[in-house]
């Protein structure tokens, strides 16, 4: 299995945020986590990104454990996330920003990037070249060379997806992705997502908007006050009676 989640428990001081929780996620497959406000699913990213130590239980990438490493070791083992808040170095162009990310790739050295080598040369237009790729394939190539504040919020969101892209990293967590954009800017990101996996990409996603999570998701797991209720296909998560209980309401199942 791809990633495993064994047994997972977070606790902060006398709370306990996750409560043994188990799933595990296909290589290639997207994987939705759901639930209302304060489920578990943010404690539950940081805990796989190692944000979070996990207080009992295992997380497991291709068979080996990854629990305890720090976070910039998680992602040299091919995990990235985003956050729910746009975050962006305001001083660099989008293209830059995506050239940032790719840096945790290059394989040069502080003393290299100070000296500014031959090799340092080659790798910096190696990463442009790739960071432009990016931007196409998320078809905002335009915006290669403005800033954060000049671009409207749907971009921004691409932007976030594009650059754990620019990682290279074969797990990609997405943290509501979907927050804050019109019908038409959630369609196109949808479509994007579908085209990452399409490359090969496994994805883990957290997001409040069912249709764009239905659409997506192989598998969708389902936090409720730190615990799973719930783990199955979109047409069975649609009509599990904790579910809809807990977090869909019956509207939404019979719509």
């Amino acid at each position: 299995m791809f990633l495993e989640v064994e047994n997972v428990t977070k606790k902060f001081g006398g709370l306990t945020a996750l409560s043994d929780i188990n799933f595990t996620m296909e290589e290639g497959k997207t994987t939705a986590l759901v639930g209302p406000n304060g489920a578990g699913k943010t404690t539950m990213f940081n805990c796989i990104a190692g944000f979070y130590q996990v207080s009992e239980g295992d997380i497991k990438l291709r068979g080996k454990s990854i629990k305890g490493l720090k976070p910039y070791n998680i992602l040299q083992k091919g995990i990235a996330r985003t956050f729910q808040q746009v975050r962006n170095f305001e001083g660099l162009t989008i293209l830059d920003i995506i050239m940032t990310a790719a840096h945790t790739r290059s394989g040069q050295g502080f003393l290299n990037s100070m000296l500014f080598l031959p090799s340092v040369r080659k790798s910096e237009e190696k990463l442009r070249e790739e960071a432009l790729d990016i931007l196409n394939f998320f078809q905002i190539s335009d915006i290669a060379e403005k800033y954060p504040n000049e671009i409207p919020y749907g971009q921004k969101r691409l932007v976030e997806v594009a650059k754990v892209m620019a990682t290279g990293a074969d797990l990609i967590l997405l943290d509501e992705p979907a927050a804050g954009l019109n019908d038409y800017e959630t369609d196109t990101l949808s479509k994007m997502i579908g085209s990452i996996q399409e490359k090969g990409k496994t994805i883990l996603i957290i997001e409040h908007n069912m249709k764009f999570v239905m659409n997506l998701a192989e598998k969708i797991v389902v936090l409720n006050f730190g615990q799973k209720i719930a783990e199955g296909k979109p047409e069975e998560i649609r009509k599990d009676p904790k579910v809809i209980s807990a977090y869909l309401g019956r509207e939404y199942s019979n719509a």
